[in-house]
């Protein structure tokens, strides 16, 4: 039945084999018209049912691994950046947290082992992008990493993580095995055979964001997998274009470094011979050939899991291959000079499984039904993006992807993150509960690291106050606070308001000494914190020339100790990316838009004055101010410079007891 493929229990997982590329049962039944994968060699002609032979066999001891038994509140699987948002959103909001990652890097395919750039809403186009912790550390990224290093993209991750005191975090170790009982997972199991140990770790929420589904498969949920086609979710004709249960491809990415003179390069035996049939639609000079580019891919005919040593083989083959081309058919001068610099050797997986949830969102939510959800949680902004899962081997009059019509935003529901089988387990990232054309939109990094921010604050309220991700999802009133929480944070729910009947600015005077662009003081209390292309309808600007002072005032005295602001850090792109065409559009180095000399005053009680804050070198969107509580009738932004634009900009002021 179709259902059987689209869906896959424990049971029924763990009993089928492990290659499906060739001559090996799928994960779930395969559908009668299903074609085996017409790459189904290795570079080396040896058939891929060879590659990996071997008899199984069962291993209960191991004497020399230290065990150890750890307690938490949340448990986070997988540090990518849904993962490490997912953790410090944890650990911020007071849960005990840890991390477990799988490898020496934090950043999944953003990390330099692999060199992918975190895109999402096209904030070019749209006017703002994704904001909370992501903003902040890319903010954090683009002052201490101007050079682009990939490698400091991954220490700025790590500080991250290791400064939050409420975060322990477990890299080099992997996730195996799981305890859970009647929808609730009680423990882990998970080692690190670089320092043997295996640990069992006991939590109360537990957070899928390995991006495989591998805490949700371990624990038994059902899984999805593969492409549905239109009939599942009633998502019309484009979702049948490519080949029916199959996967999106992996890939490796290259880099290259210009050495100012002539370099040869000599291929591999093994590489693959490419032509210029091959680049028809993946032109090397589409984004510069500093970088390597996605559309290198293979595998979707696969399990881009289970087969990953196979695909790496052939992927690296056709880099080469590519290379080869680029560097020996005369065709690319300009190559001349340019050298192998980096060569990815983990193939970044775009999709293998993702785990049932409370909702299943559909493509039909993204291109407008997510307006009428009840639990949208966070922006995202990426078109469906499906791909041949042919890849690299596709028809060559075919294109590699196909992009949908253009989608400024969207809201991800809530819902979609939380298990429908589990008391304590969410998703986020590629795990989330999505159709398969739905997820060619989510699986986009930014908003998986949204995502992420959004399951670890649930995750860390629901140990606050003993009750399930599902008592959040299903109370109106829990589930009100809960966006106003997230808002607060700092997330961007599209079209949702601060509503914070504990937020002071909202019953204050507001006025300002000087204002442009026809903006109002009390646009810092219009309950957004963002503008659309050409607007300036939430946020007061005025010239930093004239020293602008920005005030709250309240007909009676308030005590206060806490201050929120939300600045303007401008809408161009900010990630981590070596392709050209992407620098380009960046400012490295502190926004020019941000505030970054500011003084808070306090008009007190009794009269006289007192600085709250002073801040010389400020280049975060989001700065919380936290004081010994005062009596106060008013207080003054003082605004002194900017990081380069010739005017301040403040979105939102909040104002706390």
């Amino acid at each position: 039945m179709r259902e059987d493929f689209d869906t896959l229990g424990r049971r029924k997982f763990l009993s089928t084999s492990t290659m499906s590329l060739l001559g090996y049962t799928f994960m779930v039944s395969l559908p009668a018209d299903a074609k085996a994968d017409p790459a189904g060699v290795t570079p080396l002609g040896k058939k891929i049912e060879t590659t990996l032979e071997g008899k199984k066999f069962d291993l209960n001891l191991e004497p020399n691994m230290e065990k150890i038994e750890l307690d938490c509140d949340v448990l986070v699987a997988g540090g990518g950046l849904s993962g490490v948002c997912a953790a410090i959103a944890a650990a911020r909001n007071g849960a005990k947290t840890i991390l477990v990652q799988d490898r020496s890097r934090l950043g999944g395919n953003s990390s330099s082992e692999i060199k992918m750039h975190p895109l999402g809403i096209w904030s070019h186009k749209v006017g703002w992008r994704e904001a909370g912790i992501l903003e902040e550390i890319k903010l954090e990224h683009s002052v201490k990493n101007p050079q682009m290093s990939w490698e400091m993209w991954d220490l700025v991750l790590y500080d991250k993580c290791i400064q939050e005191k409420n975060l322990t975090l477990l890299l080099d170790t992997a996730i195996y095995g799981a305890d859970a009982k009647d929808g609730k997972i009680k423990s882990v199991l998970a080692r690190t055979d670089h320092s043997l140990k295996i640990y069992k770790i006991n939590a109360k929420q537990y957070i899928d964001a390995t991006g495989d589904a591998r805490l949700a498969m371990e624990a038994g949920a059902t899984l999805m997998s593969g492409r549905e086609g239109s009939k599942k979710h009633g998502e019309g004709q484009i979702a049948d274009i490519y080949e029916f249960g199959k996967h999106l491809c992996a890939s490796v990415i290259y880099s290259s470094k210009d050495c100012g003179h002539p370099v040869p390069f000599t291929p591999p035996s093994w590489a693959k011979k490419i032509t210029e049939e091959d680049l028809k639609f993946r032109d090397p000079r589409i984004h510069g050939l500093g970088m390597g580019y996605a559309f290198i891919a293979h595998g979707g005919m696969a399990d881009t899991l289970r087969d990953t040593e196979v695909l790496r083989l052939e992927l690296l083959a056709i880099v080469l291959g590519v290379w080869d081309y680029i560097k020996n058919s005369g065709k690319f001068p300009e190559a001349n000079n340019l050298a192998l610099d980096t060569v990815g050797m983990i193939p970044a997986k775009r999709d293998t499984y993702r785990v049932l949830g409370e909702r299943v969102f559909t493509a039909n939510d993204i291109y407008g039904k997510w307006k009428d959800l009840p639990d949208q949680i966070a922006a995202a902004g990426w078109t469906l993006e499906d791909q041949t899962s042919k890849g690299f081997y596709a028809e060559r009059h075919k294109k590699p992807a196909l992009f949908t019509e253009k989608i400024d935003y969207y809201n991800i529901p809530f819902g979609s993150l939380i298990a429908k089988e589990f008391s304590n387990l969410m998703m986020a990232g590629r795990t989330m509960s999505c159709s398969h054309l739905a997820f060619t939109s989510t699986r986009i990094m930014n908003t998986c690291a949204t995502s992420g921010q959004i399951v670890g604050t649930a995750a860390a309220l629901c140990t606050k106050d003993v009750i399930s991700p599902k008592d959040i999802l299903y109370s109106k009133d829990k589930f009100a606070d809960f966006q106003q929480k997230v808002l607060k944070d700092g997330v961007i729910i599209a079209n949702v308001k601060n509503t914070d009947k504990l937020d002071l600015a909202r019953y204050a005077k507001i006025t300002a000494t000087s204002c442009s662009a026809k903006t109002k003081p009390e646009n810092v209390v219009s309950g957004l914190f963002y503008d659309h292309k050409g607007k300036y309808e939430n946020r007061w600007i005025a010239p930093i020339s004239d020293k602008p002072v920005l005030k709250l005032e309240w007909s009676e005295p308030k005590e206060i100790s806490k201050i929120i602001l939300n600045l303007d850090t401008g809408n161009r792109m900010l990630t981590i990316s070596r392709q050209q065409n992407f620098l380009k559009r960046f400012h490295l180095g502190p926004q020019p838009e941000c505030l970054k000399y500011y003084r808070i005053v306090a008009n007190l009680d009794d009269g006289t004055k007192k600085e709250i804050v002073t801040v010389k070198n400020n280049y975060q969107k989001r700065i919380e101010h936290d004081f010994d509580k005062i009596k106060a009738k008013s207080i003054e932004l003082q605004c002194f410079a900017t990081n380069g634009s010739e005017v301040a900009s403040v979105f939102e002021v909040r104002v706390y007891a």
